[in-house]
């Protein structure tokens, strides 16, 4: 009968894993799994216990770090609001000049203060930037690289 119980707390981990998607309960899923095929192996409570809490530990402390990194990884993360600017090109409609503390940039349509991002260049009205940093609420902007 302890199998069911194993069952049903596996079927509740991986739900709550399920609707949450943060990497929580997983680990005690399995933990849950291990103690089932303990129960149908025949062992007492206690040796369920201690195989759900032993297989919990041991998945969590050798497969979150990597479940974490694969999650973590650059390719899978979409840059939003001021990050997703970063790397694109705006048009220059004031002078930018850090020495004279002028200059702006319009970019998907909006208006932006803009420096320039090694502090010495100027780029005048109609040029074409690229923006390499947002800070604050500045373009930090250089020129387009080009292309051989």
């Amino acid at each position: 009968m302890a199998a069911v119980y194993w069952l049903i707390a596996f079927v509740v981990l991986v739900g709550i894993e399920a609707a949450t998607m943060a990497l929580t309960t997983v680990w005690f899923a399995g933990g849950a799994i291990a103690a089932f095929v303990a129960a149908l192996a025949g062992a007492g409570v206690e040796v369920q216990l201690a195989v759900f809490a032993a297989a919990s530990f041991i998945l969590l402390l050798f497969t979150r770090p990597l479940a974490a990194r694969l999650l973590k990884s650059g390719k899978n993360q979409i840059r939003t609001n001021v990050d997703g600017l970063i790397g694109r090109r705006a048009k220059v409609t004031e002078v930018v000049d850090n020495e004279l503390g002028t200059g702006a940039a319009v970019v998907g349509g909006q208006e932006w203060t803009a420096r320039a991002f090694d502090g010495k260049s100027r780029f005048l009205p109609g040029e074409q930037v690229e923006i390499r940093a947002v800070e604050g609420v500045k373009l930090m902007v250089s020129g387009i690289q080009k292309e051989n």
